[in-house]
């Protein structure tokens, strides 16, 4: 079993993305991470292989949505055909915000402040700045941002999910 995920948080132009690792009872330490132009997350999930992917995956409740949302959904499909070359295809997955919000908070109402504060509760507690750190001592989530922060998100969910098998 690998130990590296890649985990997209999508979006139409640009996406947050997480690269992790893991020793299968937690994640151990973030690799790479940012906010990038959709087509270089082609480059980067063609620099790791055999990893394991997540990818955010859009859902309907309802509501009426736009253009880029459509947007979006086309960058989901891409970025998981592109990921099929690459990723270990058996350890590929989509997440749902829903997922996320069951598996950090334990409520469907959870925002994403409630969201970043359960990560920092797990990965960085008592570490300063929301584990963000200082720049002489840098923090679990140092250069962390909103669509970072989501990534993660991805990420500890497809963990907990997949990799220690935890329902929620």
């Amino acid at each position: 079993m690998g130990n590296i995920i890649i985990a997209i948080d999508p979006g139409n132009i640009q996406s947050g993305f997480v690269v992790v690792e893991h020793d299968g009872r937690e994640i151990t330490r973030v690799l790479d991470k940012g906010k990038a132009n959709n087509d270089y997350l082609f480059t980067l999930l063609a620099g790791y292989s055999g990893y394991d992917l997540a990818i955010e995956m859009i859902a309907s409740y309802g509501m009426v949505v736009g253009a880029e949302v459509f947007d979006t959904c086309v960058w989901v499909g891409r970025f998981w055909q592109e990921g099929q070359r690459f990723a270990d295809r058996e350890r590929m997955r989509l997440i749902y915000r829903n997922e996320e919000k069951l598996c950090l908070c334990r409520s469907l109402k959870a925002t994403d402040s409630n969201i970043a504060q359960a990560l920092v509760d797990r990965y960085a507690p008592g570490q300063p700045n929301r584990g963000k750190g200082t720049v002489k001592n840098p923090g679990f989530f140092h250069g962390f941002s909103k669509d970072i922060w989501s990534a993660m998100a991805v990420a500890v969910t497809y963990f907990d999910k997949y990799v220690r098998g935890i329902e929620f």
